[in-house]
């Protein structure tokens, strides 16, 4: 079992208070919500306790007074610009967020598409979003941005864009992932609402870096590792130290936006209701830490596990070697190498030993699983089912899947399907162990552990399949890999 070291139903309680606080302060709230809405697996592991949709049942609290906008930049939809953590593209992401929220009963109003200079791919993905019944606006590039204040806010500025029509007290804009122009799109509608006679104010929901902890510790560094390759980097608050003595922490996109961001409030309110970076900020999780270590270890394997996802994209010629250097640096401050991690030291000393790939699974007890490479099954598959049999308490001597029963497969993928690899993948492997559960209540059993795995550790010695990969990302599986390839080719 995992220490927890994070109170969620603290969290829940704090974070929805503070919001409210926040929106009376005006007739409307624009708040830009950073990070992960759903899925925000980062903060989970490593706040343990947090839960992935923490954010999410959090805004259902205020679910009666919200709306949402979700933003995209035209350019992600012309680029096809892909979400690592799920694999799917920001224009898919965002029908998916409309639908998600729409289940769970919150009105979403609009899609604002930033940064548009005449895509092409825009006018396709605005007809999805009218069979969907969303309202699409577009927000245009200011030249200038974002030092000319003047230019920004005037009629040429953001005047130029099209004003969303919002009807609660709070709105909530979100997007798919970064870059998507969520800050500008609530400084547009601000100054709209300004022009229409509506006090409108703004606030930022971000998760990391938590302001209130120390600008070294293992959550904010492991913050820092997760956006290497958006060059962020965790500060002490200048703004915040000189206006009130204190020190917070906060990251320097924020804090060298400060200045123009409190010259557009001047410009549009009259004065800047804000003092500092961290006075914009609205996050509460810092507060609800209530095991410290517990949130440190986390954090240090998370950077590990970012180190490793590095190395991995600069094999594959996804990343640089700047990146690299960074997560480099960012393990030695964290004081961690990789035998920290244990699913890492047990495949790799199994892949030294057999001489083959081989992969790890750590349960939630602590026990290790190995698996090797065979002629019947690739490393990921041979682990994920010997780790199934180890829950189950099956000997590992006894074969859940006879060679009798995977060679027909093997077969077909060769001889009809143009697969060069005979070796079951670990959705073939599964299938094949579905089969042969209706006879053989042991692999029956086996299929039953597969919820007890969510959460556990992985480790492969070499880059997976994109298969194999989706499909322990799929169960739940916090995998990592090491930057090798399987095989010459």
């Amino acid at each position: 079992m995992k220490k927890i070291g994070f109170d969620n139903v603290k969290y829940l309680k704090i974070q929805s208070e503070h919001i409210r606080e926040r929106i009376s302060r005006y007739s409307k709230l624009y708040l830009e919500f950073g990070g992960k809405l759903f899925d925000d697996y980062h903060a989970s592991r490593v706040l343990p306790g947090f839960l992935p949709d923490s954010k999410l049942k959090m805004l259902l609290n205020l679910k009666d007074q919200a709306e949402i906008v979700v933003v995209i930049s035209a350019d992600a939809i012309e680029q096809n610009k892909v979400r690592g953590d799920l694999g799917i593209t920001y224009d898919v992401d965002v029908l998916r967020l409309i639908d998600n929220f729409r289940g769970l009963g919150f009105l979403v109003s609009s899609c604002v598409i930033t940064r548009y200079t005449g895509q092409n791919a825009v006018e396709k993905f605005r007809r999805k979003l009218d069979l969907k019944g969303v309202n699409s606006y577009l927000h245009y590039n200011i030249e200038g941005y974002p030092s000319d204040i003047a230019k920004i806010v005037s009629p040429e500025g953001y005047g130029r864009n099209e004003f969303v029509e919002t009807t609660r007290p709070l709105v909530v804009v979100t997007a798919p992932g970064p870059g998507s122009g969520k800050m500008a799109t609530c400084l547009s509608q601000v100054y709209h609402e300004h022009q229409r006679g509506v006090t409108a104010g703004y606030a930022k929901f971000e998760t990391f870096p938590i302001w209130n902890l120390p600008l070294k510790h293992p959550v904010n560094l492991a913050y820092e590792a997760a956006t290497a390759d958006l060059a962020d980097v965790n500060m002490i608050d200048p703004f915040h130290l000189e206006a009130y003595g204190e020190t917070t922490v906060n990251y320097n996109r924020d804090i060298e936006i400060f200045p123009v961001l409190n010259a557009m409030f001047e410009e549009i309110l009259g004065e800047s209701p804000y003092k500092s970076p961290t006075d914009m900020g609205v996050n509460m999780a810092g507060n609800c830490i209530i095991d410290d270590e517990v949130c440190c270890e986390a954090s240090r394997q998370e950077i590990i596990r970012r180190y490793l996802k590095g190395l991995c994209d600069a094999k594959l010629g996804n990343a640089g070697r700047d990146i690299v250097t960074k997560l480099e640096l960012l393990m030695k401050q964290a004081g961690v190498t990789l035998t920290d991690r244990a699913v890492y030291t047990a495949a790799e000393e199994r892949a030294d030993e057999t001489g083959v790939p081989c992969a790890a699974i750590e349960l939630a007890d602590g026990r290790i699983m190995t698996g090797r490479t065979n002629d019947l099954l690739g490393a990921a598959s041979s682990c994920l089912l010997n780790a199934m049999k180890l829950q189950a308490g099956i000997p590992h001597e006894i074969k859940l899947l006879s060679r009798q029963s995977i060679e027909p497969i093997q077969a077909l993928k060769i001889n009809y399907l143009g697969s060069k690899n005979p070796r079951l993948h670990t959705d073939e492997m599964l299938i094949a162990l579905s089969a042969s559960a209706a006879m053989n209540p042991l692999a029956a059993e086996a299929l039953a552990q597969l919820p007890a795995l969510r959460g556990c550790e992985a480790h492969s010695t070499v880059l997976l399949t994109n298969v194999d990969e989706g499909t322990y990302r799929k169960l739940g599986l916090t995998l990592t890999c090491s930057p090798s390839f399987g095989n010459q080719n």
